[in-house]
């Protein structure tokens, strides 16, 4: 019974490193702080309550879901040595999407509409009866929609808007090609395993000149309309994005120039992957406290970058 238990135990953790909850958190986060940020206002507790639902257990869920159906055994973004999924994983990773759906009801009809269409394509990426991720481009459109694009509008409408604007739409596309320029690298040391499968990822199809071209142009184009939609309201806060961007743009692109196709190239990879994204997520955290968190003693900045 005690060794019954501790394999239970082993199988439980096991799945829950496969949520990988931190990669969902400094990774993929920046899309619903940026809906936060572009927000007029913002109420703070439905907005932690939906930001925690998203990521924990419908990005969590959803990568949980991927795992499964993938198998790996070498890295994968996040987790270096994945473990073993067993079949009760499938419909726990499923049920966890739906606690979320339950929890997304709360904030609406569009919220949970919105929520509704990223684990649609979620499933679409993962699933062998379509696998998505299979196919360069479709495998572009399912993480784009479901993970940059859907991310920012699901941030802007938890902060308590009911409508979108324009603009959102704008930062939300261009959110969506600073992510989608991350997602073929993480691709280039699992090369070897893809090709097994038979899955015509990106960098299958297009290599690692490809890969480099293509995190060039995406972030570019990303980074640019992000600044534009941001320079609508806090013009001076939109050149600092840009510039520090623009650093990141210089510095990851010399880096991912100088990766291989083999494992040992992960941990290049992951540096580029949290480097990137916790610059961009904690600039966006300091930019809702500045903007919506009215706390003593930077007020003097708030007005400097924001008016």
């Amino acid at each position: 019974m005690h060794l019954e238990k501790a394999g239970l135990f082993k199988q439980i953790w096991h799945f829950v490193l496969h949520l990988r909850w931190h990669y969902q958190l400094f990774i993929l986060s920046g899309g619903f702080l940026l809906g936060g940020f572009l927000s007029d206002d913002l109420t703070v507790i439905p907005f932690v309550i939906q930001f925690l639902n998203v990521h924990l257990l419908l990005f969590g869920g959803a990568t949980a879901y991927n795992s499964f159906w993938d198998k790996d055994e070498g890295p994968i973004g996040g987790l270096k040595h994945p473990p073993k999924m067993r079949p009760w994983m499938w419909p726990a990773s499923l049920i966890l999407q739906f606690i979320g759906l339950g929890i997304a009801m709360g904030e609406g009809i569009l919220f949970a509409t919105i929520y509704i269409l990223s684990m649609f394509f979620f499933w679409l990426y993962s699933t062998p009866l379509a696998r998505w991720k299979s196919h360069p481009t479709k495998s572009l459109v399912a993480i784009g929609v479901s993970t940059g694009l859907n991310s920012v509008l699901l941030g802007y409408l938890a902060a308590g808007n009911s409508l979108l604007s324009l603009w959102v739409f704008v930062a939300a596309v261009g959110a969506s090609l600073l992510l989608l320029s991350l997602y073929p690298i993480s691709q280039i040391y699992q090369l070897d395993e893809d090709r097994k499968r038979g899955d015509q990822t990106f960098v299958v199809r297009y290599g690692r000149k490809g890969v480099g071209r293509f995190f060039i142009g995406g972030f570019s184009i990303g980074l640019t309309l992000v600044t534009l939609a941001m320079g609508q309201s806090h013009l001076r806060l939109s050149v600092l994005f840009g510039l520090v961007g623009l650093l990141i743009l210089i510095v990851g692109q010399s880096i991912v120039r100088s990766l291989g196709s083999t494992q040992a190239d992960y941990s290049k990879v992951m540096r580029i992957k949290y480097g990137t994204s916790l610059c961009f997520v904690c600039f966006l955290i300091a930019g809702i406290v500045l903007k919506h968190l009215r706390i003593d003693g930077i007020s003097w900045v708030a007005k400097l970058l924001l008016e």
